[in-house]
């Protein structure tokens, strides 16, 4: 089925996202500390700054369910590119941000690994509905093996090929990730895409915890396979 340019263009959206706030999580710290940026504790400018957008995001997620204005404007810019139960809920978008705050806190001091388990996430996700909606035959729920098949190599190919050419990025690993260790990553972060975290009958969006959950697999494991 070919894509419509909405959903290319959210998923363009995703890409960018997915790069410049890892990235930015990882390398504002790493040369704050270069150049001796001391007006707050390094570790603390993304979560801040990211604070400050969730809040914006947040802020605009509210006006536009009540106010008729706010969501006029709103939905004559992105209404084309909301999914159908993102009329009445956040949209992926603040979660992704959410997502970024909380990493960045919690993995404050493995900047490397908020970097790597936001943008494969992000990554992931959105060639997996790109490649699920296009050339998705094998149905598993509302989404497709062929999708699921794409997040997994994709997130393999940015363990293997992306995170150890990035300068820095690896240093306290000595440039390396155990080959295992991105097997179990990679396949963590394709079937909690695949499979929504539900508590009872609450679906917790992915968008939200899958980073965080892949995270903290790779922080515990790294000693063991290192």
């Amino acid at each position: 089925m070919p894509l419509k340019r909405e959903e290319i263009l959210r998923k363009i959206l995703h890409f960018i996202f997915g790069s410049i706030i890892p990235l930015g999580i990882f390398y504002i710290p790493f040369y704050a500390d270069k150049y001796s940026f001391n007006l707050l504790p390094s570790w603390l400018l993304p979560p801040v700054i990211l604070s400050f957008f969730l809040i914006l995001f947040i802020v605009i997620e509210f006006l536009r369910f009540k106010n008729q204005l706010i969501q006029k404007i709103f939905y004559r810019f992105f209404g084309t590119m909301l999914r159908k139960e993102e009329s009445h809920k956040a949209t992926g978008a603040t979660y992704i941000l959410a997502s970024s705050v909380l990493c960045s806190c919690v993995f404050k001091d493995y900047p490397h690994i908020s970097l790597m388990v936001l943008s494969a996430f992000i990554w992931g996700d959105a060639v997996a509905a790109l490649v699920g909606q296009s050339l998705g035959r094998i149905k598993i729920g509302s989404k497709s093996l062929e999708g699921s098949l794409a997040c997994f190599f994709l997130c393999m190919l940015f363990f293997i090929l992306i995170y150890p050419n990035l300068p820095h990025v690896l240093e306290k690993w000595n440039g390396k990730i155990p080959l295992l260790l991105i097997f179990i990553s990679s396949l963590s972060i394709t079937i909690m895409e695949l499979f929504p975290i539900k508590i009872r009958k609450f679906t917790i969006n992915d968008n939200l915890l899958v980073p965080f959950i892949t995270g903290i697999i790779m922080i515990a494991l790294y000693p063991i396979l290192q």
